[in-house]
């Protein structure tokens, strides 16, 4: 088990009003550094965007929750996938997020460093992460809430422990 977040890169894009146009957006890199660093970041990670489980509870749940994390010390909430910036992002507007963060893990580099990146052949989806939470404190990993029965090919997509609400009563019970 990790005790610090993975240092890497993630391909990000950013809206950037001097392109001008249709899609005024660069690319940036971001760093776990500049994510993690002297901060106390909420991140949910789940197998992909549009998916059903991850569409319809994960990602909302901590959208509408978000206050209550920030309530709890918490800076920044970050929704992680195995998928590129362009497919994060589209997908937050879909599900109109406006809390949550949207982190492309498009190469799963954080995923597989974190030990969570998984086969989902079975599907069609290719490497993604395993669904999960966590409390990272200035880069230290304080608690993770896997989902049990990490496997690839998981011939279901377990949704028990990751939620919000598992969250926010880990965080009351530190006060």
């Amino acid at each position: 088990m990790l005790n610090t977040v993975p240092d890497v890169i993630f391909k990000t894009r950013v809206r950037d009003e001097s392109i001008g146009g249709e899609n005024p957006f660069r690319w940036q890199d971001v760093s776990s550094d500049d994510i993690f660093k002297g901060k106390s970041i909420v991140i949910l990670a789940l197998p992909g965007a549009y998916t059903p489980t991850c569409s319809n509870k994960h990602l909302p749940g901590f959208d509408a929750k978000h206050q209550e994390l920030i309530a709890h010390g918490i800076d920044e909430v970050y929704c992680l996938s195995v998928n590129d910036a362009f497919v994060m992002y589209q997908w937050g507007q879909h599900l109109k997020i406006a809390n949550v963060k949207m982190l492309p893990d498009g190469n799963g580099e954080f995923t597989e460093a974190m030990g969570m990146l998984v086969k989902k052949h079975n599907v069609g989806f290719g490497n993604r992460s395993w669904r999960y939470s966590m409390l990272v404190e200035d880069k230290k990993i304080l608690k993770i809430f896997s989902e049990p029965g990490q496997t690839d090919n998981c011939p279901d997509d377990p949704f028990t422990v990751s939620d919000v609400d598992t969250m926010l009563a880990y965080l009351q019970q530190q006060k």
